[in-house]
């Protein structure tokens, strides 16, 4: 269990699948004390995991999309440890895949609301106790689809998380907290056990998502999906010691893709 989280306090949104799931799992088997937050019945069975391993995990089930949510989940790490190391802010999420003309102005809202305010929000509930110890690393997870297709409510959600990025991390850097983003392309996950929209064969046309599919790989030099491994292996560097000199960027992971 030694590793280069070991004895940090970590809170991962969004980690009961994918590639919050991942993360967890892998800052756990490094040495970290994670905490789960999810909403999904899925974070039960991730805790188990991680403490099966050896791990240290806990888990709390609270909606992010409002500040109360996000507030509660960064209290419950300093109940629990009495501080918070780092902040993995990972939930978000397309939703709809569709020509913008397509949207309605509730899924417009909804996409915003899901894919920006729990970053925006647990930013905010975590700065508290990070600037009173004086140390704190934020990883924002963004998407390269900020340059994409069928997905404009989400991509202006992620160019959010951008800004929100860079404008933090130059307000905290000189107080010993660094912000930085992830922008993970196409990658390859089992099902998710709560899809993120569960009428989405009604909502949307198999094309609609196939151009998505299409453009993702066709924009990426390796012209292939990524893996949740690689994807949680450049969060978990941007978070370690080992990024100590890198704040306020967003690192595209996508096979060559900018975004």
């Amino acid at each position: 269990m030694n590793g280069r989280f070991q004895d940090k306090t970590i809170v991962v949104t969004g980690a009961g699948q994918g590639i919050g799931q991942r993360v967890a799992e892998r800052m756990a088997e490094e040495g970290g004390q994670v905490l789960i937050v999810d909403r999904s019945d899925a974070r039960h069975d991730v805790v188990k995991a991680i403490t099966e391993a050896g791990g240290i995990a806990h888990e709390i089930a609270v909606d992010l999309e409002t500040f109360e949510g996000c507030a509660a989940a960064i209290q419950k790490a300093i109940n629990l440890w009495g501080r918070v190391d780092i902040l993995v802010n990972n939930v978000g999420g397309t939703i709809w895949a569709k020509p913008f003309e397509h949207y309605e102005p509730a899924q417009i809202d909804a996409e915003v609301r899901r894919s920006l305010f729990p970053t925006l929000y647990c930013c905010h509930a975590a700065l508290e106790p990070m600037l009173a110890a004086g140390t704190g690393v934020i990883i924002n997870v963004s998407s390269i689809a900020t340059r994409g297709l069928n997905r404009v409510p989400y991509a202006a959600a992620k160019g959010g998380v951008n800004a929100l990025t860079a404008c933090l991390a130059w307000e905290v850097a000189e107080r010993g907290i660094r912000v930085v983003a992830a922008a993970p392309g196409g990658t390859e996950a089992p099902p998710r056990p709560v899809p993120r929209n569960p009428n989405a064969d009604q909502d949307q046309r198999a094309d609609w998502y196939q151009t998505i599919v299409d453009q993702t790989i066709q924009s990426s030099p390796m012209k292939r999906y990524g893996t949740l491994d690689e994807q949680a292996g450049a969060i978990l560097f941007l978070a370690s010691d080992d990024a100590s000199y890198i704040t306020g960027v967003t690192l595209p992971v996508g096979g060559g893709d900018l975004g």
